[in-house]
């Protein structure tokens, strides 16, 4: 599987190889910041084409190298298969009246549940590691990340109206 790249002035650049199949996968750089990828299955004449942006082609990449990310509503799971099939949950929430001026400590959120608040939206501003010492405020979103069994017990347990 030898991968030949090649300038296109005016174009981009052009990665192409054949899967031991016979198949030719080719992705496109443009110069326009747009990425194409064309396929080609052995003895077809016709390719298969995909455009993406930037960040679609990243996904993409992080799909290809084991980085699976499965999307649910406000809960993102990311496996990473290099790491012995770690799973790690990311979801968002919104603050329910009965923590409004809590703190982090105050609710013991990593103690009770093993789940981590690793940033939170207030008001149009996004606080990223938030202190022990944190009080949550009305409107406030959460971003909570752990494993997906912590996260149903954060939702459980310190979620409650």
């Amino acid at each position: 599987m030898a991968l030949r790249s090649k300038n296109l002035p005016g174009i981009g650049t052009k990665y192409e190889f054949k899967t031991d199949k016979g198949d030719t996968v080719a992705i496109f750089f443009t110069t326009t910041g747009v990425i194409q990828m064309y396929t080609l299955q052995k003895g077809c004449k016709t390719p298969s084409a995909a455009e993406m942006t930037p960040g679609e082609a990243r996904r993409l990449g992080n799909i290809l190298t084991g980085a699976i990310i499965e999307a649910d509503q406000e809960s993102v799971e990311i496996a990473f298969s290099a790491l012995a099939d770690l799973r790690v949950t990311i979801h968002t929430f919104y603050i329910p009246e009965a923590i409004i001026g809590k703190t982090i400590e105050d609710l013991q959120i990593r103690a009770k549940t093993g789940a981590t608040v690793v940033a939170v939206s207030r008001h149009d501003h996004n606080i990223i590691n938030p202190a022990p010492s944190f009080v949550f405020e009305v409107g406030d979103a959460v971003l909570v990340i752990g494993e997906s069994d912590q996260i149903n017990k954060f939702e459980s347990e310190i979620m409650v109206e």
